[in-house]
């Protein structure tokens, strides 16, 4: 018998339903629901995506599992929040290097599959993959907020064009919450510590965007840990989103 706990009547989509499409990520989409309630977004509605970083340090990490697992983990919490079963995916290196969809059962080895076929690992942008996200919002015509995991492991080579779209970005119901993979004490990290703290409202109207590093084993994070740290500032933005007018 499926539960009727406040959990299931909340959820976008229900775990009979994840039971059905995609069984394999019934574990993960309880541990998201647990970390859902935990965060009391109980009932939020929003969209989410998936940036990942395809720059050439990066090549570990999609060959060992660990790229396919976050997307698994995303497209879990997702499950929550949107009924679609859908998650906008971004990759990027240099440029943008490709966009697809994940899908509650069309997920299996996705991820590796379309990297494998986006060519050269490049260099790191920030900024054209933000505004690949900025533009499939605005074009979705959505109203909802979105949540954007947004995973890298090192800062951009343009700074200030980073800086500046997520400044662009904070009138937007976009809320940018990034993922540091690789060594903590890499001082590539030092960058996406100042973006999280840009001021507010000198720089943004709110402060839209969030970051947590996962260290050099992210595969390795416990998965309540990880809904956690996902999900910790966006109740915040959420309640400053609306209080600025950005959400209504």
């Amino acid at each position: 018998m499926i539960s009727t706990n406040g959990m299931e009547r909340a959820a976008a989509i229900s775990l009979a339903k994840v039971q059905e499409k995609a069984p394999d990520l019934v574990s993960l989409y309880k541990a998201a629901g647990a970390g859902v309630r935990r965060h009391g977004l109980e009932g939020v509605r929003a969209a989410v995506y998936l940036v990942l970083d395809r720059s050439g340090s990066m090549r570990p990490y999609y060959r060992d599992g660990t790229m396919q697992h976050l997307a698994e983990q995303v497209l879990s919490l997702s499950a929550h929040l949107d009924d679609d079963g859908t998650v906008p995916v971004v990759f990027f290196s240099t440029d943008v290097d490709g966009s697809t969809e994940l899908t509650l059962g069309g997920h299996r080895g996705r991820i590796n599959e379309l990297h494998e076929n986006l060519g050269r690992m490049g260099r790191t942008n920030y900024h054209w993959a933000m505004d690949e996200v900025i533009d499939h919002y605005t074009e979705s015509g959505s109203r909802r907020p979105a949540l954007v995991v947004f995973q890298t492991d090192g800062g951009p080579t343009s700074r200030l064009a980073a800086e500046r779209y997520l400044c662009k970005a904070a009138r937007l119901p976009l809320f940018w919450q990034f993922i540091g993979f690789g060594d903590p004490d890499d001082n590539e990290f030092a960058f996406l510590r100042k973006l999280d703290a840009l001021a507010v409202p000198a720089r943004r109207i709110v402060d839209n965007a969030g970051f947590f590093h996962a260290g050099r084993t992210p595969q390795a994070v416990p998965d309540h840990r990880l809904f956690d740290r996902l999900l910790q500032e966006f109740p915040d933005w959420l309640a400053a989103a609306r209080t600025a007018g950005i959400l209504r």
